[in-house]
């Protein structure tokens, strides 16, 4: 029944513990072989901080490893279900072999762990959150809202997050580095010029604005741009009788169409037009003679 599937939004411990059975043959906890567990293929987060792991690392060679990883039985060998961060640290501590809960997941179920593990334990930062979310759905054919159901959070917030991956590369770069905040990217989602978006990002990365600043930044570029005049069209400078006369010339001469168009005063341009390469290689003779 759908009552006893776990919700995600409960956490990860409550997902390991009524959806991950333990694997056939295997135990419920022991100790492996680093070397013998795979990476998480469905892992979200992309960068991890390097001080954080040393720190991490320096606890583990002296407490050990407290709290075991959650591996899943594949190809022979394990792969990483929650956990990562300890097991770097755990490599970067120099251990062989780490402590480990097996449980039985499919694909799905260490998908949606990995998001509940790093939205609820780590905090991606927002860019790593939506692409997350993004695969996760592509993935599963699921909707906005039911991938909020199952993480404990809202429709829109889902939409809103993965909204985020319709910034520019730049925008989506300084978020990904923590320069600027979720905030500052919900302000700038708004600006709809992309020129004055990245004006703004720029901006704000350089101040160190604040999410408020940014807004009354980003709605002082919004008024000036609804406020500025309309530019007025330049005057087009009317043909003299002797213009149109150097024009029936040129047609003459060259057997095709031509036309001067007067700009300003000392300025124009002469157009020539052809319709076939014939055409263009017979008028460039005419030109060089």
């Amino acid at each position: 029944m759908e009552s006893n599937k776990p919700r995600l939004g409960r956490g990860l411990d409550a997902l390991l513990g009524s959806a991950g059975n333990a694997a056939p043959g295997s135990p419920p906890s022991g100790s492996v072989p680093v070397g013998r567990i795979q990476r998480n293929p469905f892992q979200p987060r992309k960068r991890f901080d390097e001080d954080e792991l040393k720190q991490l690392a320096d606890s583990i060679r002296e407490h050990g490893v407290l709290q075991p990883l959650a591996v899943r039985v594949v190809d022979g060998g394990f792969q990483l279900i929650a956990g990562e961060r300890r097991l770097r640290a755990a490599q970067l501590a120099g251990l062989d072999a780490v402590p480990v809960h097996v449980v039985e997941f499919s694909d799905q179920q260490v998908a949606e762990a990995a998001l509940v593990e790093n939205i609820q334990r780590t905090d991606l930062n927002p860019i790593e959150k939506a692409s997350g979310f993004k695969d996760y759905l592509e993935r599963y054919k699921l909707s906005h809202e039911a991938l909020g159901a199952k993480l404990g959070l809202g429709t829109s917030t889902v939409s809103n997050l993965i909204a985020l991956l319709n910034l520019p590369p730049e925008v989506q770069d300084a978020v990904r580095l923590g320069q600027l905040s979720l905030g500052h990217a919900k302000v700038l989602k708004g600006v709809l010029d992309r020129d004055r978006m990245l004006a703004l990002a720029r901006e704000a990365v350089l101040k160190g604005l604040s999410v408020h600043a940014l807004e009354q930044a980003a709605k002082a570029v919004k008024h000036d741009h609804l406020e500025a005049p309309a530019a007025k069209p330049k005057p087009v400078a009317e043909k003299t009788a002797h213009v149109e006369s150097l024009e029936t010339e040129l047609r003459q001469r060259l057997s095709t169409r031509v036309e001067i168009k007067v700009k300003a005063k000392d300025k124009g341009q002469i157009v020539i037009g052809f319709d076939t390469n014939d055409d263009f290689e017979r008028i460039l003779d005419a030109l060089r003679k």
